[in-house]
């Protein structure tokens, strides 16, 4: 396996050199005029890189992308992965997206890989600058909207089925009826995971406990991050233990890191009992498997390494995709984009009420996007007899009645 990580100081002899060239001006984007079509002879190595938001070892968003990157390096002979983490406010104030771009392509990188929504339009201007590379913006939607060069494709998993499933396994272990959610930023993406954990929660306490939603009180506090950034968002640790002491007794994380789950476990150990639901990694279960009830977790391995297999063909086409799981399988290392591990404190029973739970979504005799479903402000999301479909749901513009928590910053 070879995994390299770029140097900074390099980067900086690298932009500064640019700069010099350049006499103090940008070089202007060319137009592209079809796919990038990044080939490699025979026997010749394929570098690709990736851009990520935060560091490799998160435990959560950013692991899961790089663990990923080296599934392909695994699995495809002859190629080479390089990668720029911690591109972000905190850690790299002066860098921006674009910038850590340029350093891989100067490196040898032929695809590009970034992961954070806030890279969309920086991914975009070095698209532009890069027609003969091809790129994946991870979870954007510029390709779906027309504003991206025709050498990006946006990648994203159906993680709304994960999270309906950690909303289903939290509903069913509660004991005090309180769900508590802990958000990152505010967006079309998190609200609407945010509202699928939440049609999750709600179905499963009303059709496996019995309940009224009434009685099920389900509020998401935002960070402002994806991570904690102190003096810029709020401290996760604090807004975990705040659920806490005011008697939530499961926290569902929706940020990159694993607060959530390991203030769950030290309340438990306190004395209190307090389960918790991480996000995004597979192994975050091991942060503190006494109080985990499971995890939702993206598995991009298998779609990176069929997008690597189509770049280094010259087959790269624009394409916007958003993958759901193998319902089949739904922890297959080599098939599923999506996935869901149960954790050690969910119990036999519940989660047989699980596996019903997650047999409905399979076969397509539940669908939780199915109207009446309204928003906080009473207008309707979902019309009743209608199923929302993919745009609708993308493009979430609200959360939804029932939960308590801001639908926009």
């Amino acid at each position: 396996m070879r995994v390299r990580v770029v140097h900074w100081p390099l980067l900086v002899l690298v932009l500064f050199s640019l700069l010099v060239a350049a006499c103090g001006t940008q070089p202007a984007a060319q137009p592209t005029a079809g796919p990038a079509e990044p080939t490699s002879a025979a026997g010749e190595e394929f570098t690709f890189g990736m851009v990520l938001v935060g560091p490799i070892n998160d435990g959560g968003w950013n692991q899961a992308h790089y663990e990923a990157a080296q599934y392909v390096v695994e699995k495809l002979p002859g190629v080479k992965f390089i990668y720029i983490d911690k591109v972000n406010p905190a850690d790299r104030p002066n860098v921006k997206v674009e910038q850590a771009i340029e350093e891989l392509i100067g490196q040898g990188a032929r695809l590009i890989i970034t992961n954070s929504a806030e890279f969309a339009d920086g991914t975009n201007v070095a698209a532009a600058a890069h027609p003969e590379v091809a790129f994946i913006h991870a979870s954007g939607d510029k390709v779906l909207t027309g504003e991206a060069p025709a050498n990006v494709r946006n990648l994203m998993g159906r993680m709304e089925y994960g999270k309906m499933i950690a909303g289903c396994a939290a509903a069913l272990t509660t004991e005090a009826g309180r769900l508590a959610y802990l958000g990152p930023l505010i967006d079309p993406e998190t609200r609407r995971l945010v509202n699928s954990t939440y049609l999750g929660a709600r179905y499963c306490w009303e059709n496996y406990r019995g309940r009224s939603a009434d009685d099920l009180a389900f509020k998401v506090t935002w960070i402002g991050f994806w991570f904690n950034i102190p003096g810029v968002t709020l401290d996760p640790t604090k807004v975990a233990n705040d659920f806490i002491n005011e008697g939530y007794d499961v926290i569902l994380s929706g940020i990159d890191t694993t607060e959530a789950i390991v203030e769950a476990n030290k309340a438990t150990q306190a004395g209190k009992r307090v389960f918790a639901v991480p996000y995004d990694f597979k192994g975050a279960c091991a942060q503190g498997e006494a109080v985990c009830l499971g995890v939702p977790y993206f598995n991009w391995g298998p779609d990176y390494k069929r997008l690597v297999e189509l770049a280094r063909a010259g087959q790269w086409e624009p394409a916007w995709e958003w993958v759901g799981p193998n319902w089949s399988n739904l922890n297959d290392p080599d098939t599923s984009m999506i996935g869901f591990v149960k954790g050690p404190a969910l119990s036999a029973e519940n989660a047989a009420k699980l596996d019903e739970f997650i047999a409905k979504l399979a076969d397509g005799s539940l669908n939780l996007f199915t109207g009446p479903l309204y928003y906080q402000d009473g207008s309707v999301f979902v019309p009743e007899g209608q199923v929302a479909d993919d745009k609708t749901i993308w493009y979430t513009s609200q959360l939804l009645a029932g939960i308590e928590g801001q639908s926009a910053p």
